[in-house]
């Protein structure tokens, strides 16, 4: 896993959905969501993250097919372009692995469908496991996620192939993602690289001071990036990738 994701490394964002929290409507073209899956590539992502369900809070579920409709046609345009798919449904994950994505990025911890394990398993494919629960002791966390990843283990997945997601902006206050992040190192504990996923998450904006801000600015995201990286998270999923990898660079440079 160090080798394919060296620390830090950048995992772009591109929804292929309606009402995604930052990027919704933008990408549902297909040409137009393949175009910028490249461009981050191009801009230093080691892989990006392609999603057909918006997951943001009271988000509106959708069916198997809607979900296939919106993703496949851009995942059969990138032959060859390291991609995840974020997806709870093993079905998605298949048809996915099939065009050639590396790693099914699962919010529920292998918990949304039964037969998600088995499909990555057998796959060989990459995972990552998130913790997306109200917590009201942030040692549940690192539990879970622990549990979790026993469970993968037992399932047959490759160890080595497991990322590990304390899930920033599911389930928790303002004050816990702020916290998650200084206690990363109770979840590099476990062994595992860990992602984090703060990029413009409405915790930067209410803290810069709007209780009611629905996102971060670029800046924001940019600090909260860096200082997780410093903390020992190795991915870091983000929608500017550009400036997040510039960014990381130089922290890496300081850090030696």
């Amino acid at each position: 896993m160090s080798n394919r994701f060296p620390r830090p490394s950048v995992m772009g964002i591109v929804n292929v959905t309606p009402d995604s929290f930052s990027d919704g409507g933008v990408h549902l073209d297909p040409v137009t969501a393949a175009a910028a899956v490249r461009r981050m590539i191009e801009e230093g992502a080691a892989i990006v993250d392609i999603g057909g369900e918006s997951t943001r809070p009271g988000h509106e579920p959708v069916s198997l097919d809607e979900e296939l409709r919106r993703v496949v046609p851009v995942l059969e345009r990138l032959a060859g372009i390291p991609v995840s798919i974020d997806t709870s449904k093993a079905e998605v994950a298949r048809q996915a692995l099939g065009l050639g994505a590396e790693l099914v990025n699962d919010v529920t911890a292998l918990r949304g469908d039964a037969g998600m394990a088995e499909l990555v398993a057998d796959s060989g494919a990459w995972v990552c496991l998130m913790h997306w629960d109200k917590v009201e002791d942030l040692t549940e966390v690192q539990r879970f996620l622990e549990e979790r990843l026993r469970f993968a283990v037992e399932a047959g997945i490759d160890e080595d192939r497991v990322l590990l997601d304390p899930g920033i902006g599911f389930g928790k206050t303002v004050a816990q993602n702020f916290e998650l992040v200084r206690r990363l190192d109770e979840l590099t504990e476990l062994g595992r690289p860990v992602l984090v996923g703060f990029s413009r998450k409405s915790s930067l904006g209410r803290v810069l001071g709007d209780p009611l801000a629905k996102q971060g600015p670029l800046s924001a995201s940019i600090a909260a990036a860096v200082t997780a990286y410093e903390r020992g998270a190795t991915m870091l999923r983000v929608h500017d990738v550009r400036e997040h990898v510039e960014a990381l660079a130089i922290a890496a440079a300081v850090a030696g």
